[in-house]
């Protein structure tokens, strides 16, 4: 067993490296359409799979709807449009192809078994493997658009989402608190999909079994997950590999 520290910006190499490697990607990728919805992370999982396709072009900048930044600056929030404030829209690829400047709602009634969506999640319960994400829209945003695919053609929905956004609580009795009439803020909604931490990731990519145990740190190392890492040699050796090509990526910058 080793020990490891991940940042969250490494925690999000960590896991694009994973979702370029999963199998119904990989898959969905030579057969079928994958939807990576905008956001932080799924930005990583987008750059990686466009370079495992050696596709160019592709600009993590500006990738997201919206995005919470500390104290004293609001969320900020773009359209839903390729062209508004930036935002270069989703990354659609079908049959491995980018197809540059789609968006999920252009693709949504199109999407059969077999193809993939990516969405990431602001609250993550790891006991359970279960994620929720924060509701802004009226219609419930992407996610909206995603479920009903995935609870209507039974498409695929995996959620990238790093342990810095774990919660104690039970995900549903919090929805329903933050979701009833009179209450201000963002809503939430619990979602089915399989759920790729971090430590889903050192799995899929090496074999190896990962436990978090600690969190935290500053310096630049706020927010980040202590791992003990365990398997056996041939898997210790491609997890040091693996950890080590994404210690050092550099902190999220607008």
């Amino acid at each position: 067993m080793k020990q490891f520290v991940i940042t969250p910006a490494a925690g999000k190499r960590l896991i694009g490296k994973a979702v370029a490697a999963h199998p119904a990607v990989l898959d969905a990728l030579k057969h079928g359409t994958i939807v990576i919805v905008a956001g932080t992370t799924n930005g990583y999982a987008a750059e990686e799979l466009l370079a495992h396709t050696g596709q160019k072009g592709f600009v993590r900048t500006r990738f997201f709807r919206g995005i919470t930044l500390p104290p004293g600056r609001p969320t900020t929030k773009t359209g839903r449009l390729p062209d508004e404030s930036g935002f270069p829209g989703d990354v659609v690829i079908v049959k491995g192809i980018w197809q540059k400047g789609k968006t999920i709602f252009d693709v949504i009634d199109d999407l059969q078994e077999g193809d993939v969506i990516l969405k990431g999640a602001n609250a993550l319960d790891p006991v359970r493997s279960r994620a929720a994400i924060l509701i802004g829209h009226p219609k419930a945003g992407t996610i909206g658009a995603a479920l009903q695919a995935v609870a209507g053609r039974r498409v695929r929905l995996i959620l990238p989402v790093g342990l810095e956004k774990r919660i104690t609580g039970d995900l549903d009795v919090l929805a329903e608190k933050l979701n009833r009439p009179g209450i201000s803020g963002a809503r939430l909604l619990p979602v089915p999909g399989e759920v790729l931490t971090e430590i889903d990731a050192i799995t899929l990519l090496t074999g190896a079994t990962a436990e978090l145990f600690a969190g935290g740190g500053v310096g630049g190392a706020e927010g980040s997950i202590w791992l003990a890492v365990s398997g056996n040699q041939r898997q210790m050796k491609t997890a040091e590999a693996v950890l080590k090509s994404a210690a050092h990526e550099p902190g999220f910058e607008l």
